[in-house]
């Protein structure tokens, strides 16, 4: 934390070198700050990525209300951050991307990371506003599908495209999904058709499903 308040970053992960810091939310920004020579721009269509979205928020909804509302409670490992929290989490990061696009305003760290509310309790008050959430998408593409995405779109961490914008907020949601089916792995439930290669396949991710402590 000290490191980051020298930079002046105010949100993780960031990459830094020496008193120079870029945050690591958009590859291609990693990738430009370290001079590397990849190709870094999405794999997949805005079309595909919102197929791809809408079918993993589905999965979402469903190990979400797998969930044993007494676990909801527990810390993540490595991190000070409730199973609830994160669950909430997955449908908040859909959330603040859709308020940018409908508003037109910033990107912002705070929306991006913004708690579930105090009456947002149990597995099945998650879902539910899941369930909202996934209706909004579906709306906004159907409104949105054929406009451009290669314009630039602002964000708390700097100018990137449109495209770039929704991949990573695709990824973001799928990599907490993942995580979401451990947690119920380690609550004793067998998740119920959890995320596959499929659902994996042309986002930037990992085999990996947690960071390392």
């Amino acid at each position: 934390m000290a490191e980051l308040q020298r930079l002046g970053a105010r949100s993780v992960p960031v990459v830094s070198r020496g008193d120079n810091f870029v945050f690591a939310q958009i590859i291609k920004d990693v990738v430009e700050f370290l001079d590397l020579d990849d190709d870094t721009a999405p794999v997949l269509s805005p079309a595909e990525l919102a197929a791809r979205y809408d079918s993993v928020l589905e999965t979402a909804l469903r190990l979400t209300a797998q969930m044993p509302d007494d676990r909801l409670t527990d810390e993540l490992p490595n991190r000070p951050r409730s199973w609830r929290v994160l669950m909430h989490h997955v449908f908040q990061i859909p959330t603040a991307f859709l308020n940018m696009e409908e508003t037109g305003n910033e990107l912002a760290y705070e929306d991006l990371v913004a708690p579930p509310p105090e009456d947002m309790k149990t597995s099945a008050h998650i879902a539910a506003f899941g369930e909202v959430l996934r209706g909004r998408f579906k709306n906004w593409w159907q409104e949105v599908q054929n406009e451009e995405f290669s314009g630039t779109v602002p964000t708390y961490f700097g100018g990137t495209t449109r495209h770039e914008m929704l991949e990573r907020t695709v990824w973001h949601s799928t990599q907490h999904v993942r995580q979401v089916a451990s947690l119920l792995e380690q609550a004793g439930v067998a998740p119920d058709r959890p995320l596959t290669q499929a659902h994996i396949k042309g986002l930037p991710l990992t085999d990996k499903v947690w960071d390392e402590a």
